[in-house]
């Protein structure tokens, strides 16, 4: 089994910039991509960014933060960070740390999450 523990989170007023963190432990060499997806009001879970360990180290976004935000780890210590920017009224969500073995799972159906931190932001 994997855990993930996440790390920040908070109120902040739209523009400001936020940084989110997440370790895991536990199995960790079955992991081989770490991420984040979030939980508006209402709405269900979405995807936001991931970083994927494999032969080429590459980063996926989705769209509402791309150019914003910037996803980063170390794979050693499995470890993964979200640094937000210029933070809008709706990212306001629940922020997962997910981890799994496959890109595809990741992106779609994570089998490993964190307990969730919740980011406010605010006019």
């Amino acid at each position: 089994q994997v855990q993930l523990v996440e790390y920040g989170g908070g109120s902040v007023q739209a523009g400001d910039s936020l940084k989110l963190s997440c370790t895991a432990s536990g199995s960790t060499s079955i992991i081989e991509n770490m991420g984040w997806w979030r939980q508006a009001p209402g709405k269900g879970r979405e995807h936001v960014a991931t970083l994927n360990w494999g032969s080429v180290v590459r980063s996926d976004y989705s769209d509402s933060v791309k150019g914003r935000f910037i996803v980063s780890g170390n794979n050693a210590e499995k470890t993964v960070s979200l640094q937000m920017t210029n933070l809008k009224l709706e990212d306001t969500a629940v922020y997962f740390c997910v981890a799994d073995l496959l890109l595809w799972k990741i992106l779609s159906r994570p089998n490993y999450w964190g307990q969730g931190t919740q980011i406010t932001v605010s006019t």
